[in-house]
């Protein structure tokens, strides 16, 4: 049984009296530990699926499943980070780690859920911005401490809302190795089944298993593409290889191919 399962999925919306449709019977499935990265070019859907896998939205046909129970708003299974950082302005960095701890895990002390908040922020490297505000922390260390929240809430599924898309180039690689060294662990603790929407192929590449390419219009899955590199992934030795040029060539071939299907192009096919 897949971690997340989504059938037939569609989902519309109303403006002014006019019915717009932003899903079209999407259908795909994530395994337990998977890290799958969605991708397509504006106003194809991305972050209105991850509304409804949060629970927030609800669908106007299709099921999700999650662990083979349908969603029924949001749950303490799901964690999220989004790409403005959503920290609370008047709550230190360690404080807003301890509050998403006590979202989900009601029962520890305190005191323990302190002890949690300074782990992960050694783990981001922020242990000794622990009591700063967001507002004197620049926009790389905040979304830091939003990553570090969300893994400290310990839930099974992390959805990420372009999470990097407003963090500037050097802190935007640094932060996606941060993500991956996390997400890989230590062998010991499975890993947390990952859903994350991206417009950045290059980062999609980096970071997934899989890939789930839509075409906007209404949005729907226009390919799924396993990614082909072995894990632990190196980016400065990857990107230098020609199987990565390679890849990535027809992944844009894939994108632009759906863009040119709109416009009366044929479809590449990888």
């Amino acid at each position: 049984m897949s971690k997340i399962e989504i059938q037939n999925l569609t989902v519309e919306y109303t403006d002014k009296n006019r019915r717009f449709t932003a899903l079209k019977d999407v259908s795909f499935s994530v395994e337990s530990g998977e890290f799958v990265s969605v991708i397509g070019s504006s106003g194809c859907g991305k972050s209105t699926l991850l509304s409804i896998l949060e629970g927030i939205n609800s669908p106007a046909e299709g099921t999700i499943l999650i662990d083979g129970k349908p969603i029924s708003g949001t749950g303490t299974d799901r964690g999220v980070v989004f790409q403005h950082y959503s920290l609370f302005p008047w709550m230190t960095a360690r404080k807003n780690i301890a509050f998403g701890i006590k979202q989900v895990k009601k029962e520890i002390s305190k005191a323990h859920r302190l002890k949690l908040a300074d782990e992960y922020l050694e783990k981001v490297g922020l242990g000794e911005f622990k009591n700063q505000y967001p507002s004197q922390l620049s926009g790389g260390m905040q979304q830091r401490v939003a990553i570090a929240r969300a893994l400290a809430m310990d839930t099974d599924i992390l959805l990420m809302d372009e999470p990097f898309g407003a963090i500037d180039a050097k802190n935007r690689t640094i932060l996606q190795e941060l993500l991956l060294k996390l997400w890989e662990g230590d062998g010991v603790q499975e890993k947390k089944t990952v859903v994350f929407v991206t417009h950045d192929i290059d980062e999609a590449i980096l970071l997934s298993d899989r890939i789930i390419m839509m075409s906007a219009s209404p949005g729907r899955v226009y390919k799924e593409i396993s990614v082909p590199f072995e894990r632990p992934r190196n980016r400065s030795d990857l990107v230098q290889t020609r199987d990565y040029s390679k890849f990535r060539n027809e992944l844009l071939s894939l994108f632009y191919g759906d863009i040119m299907d709109k416009i009366g192009g044929s479809e590449v096919v990888l």
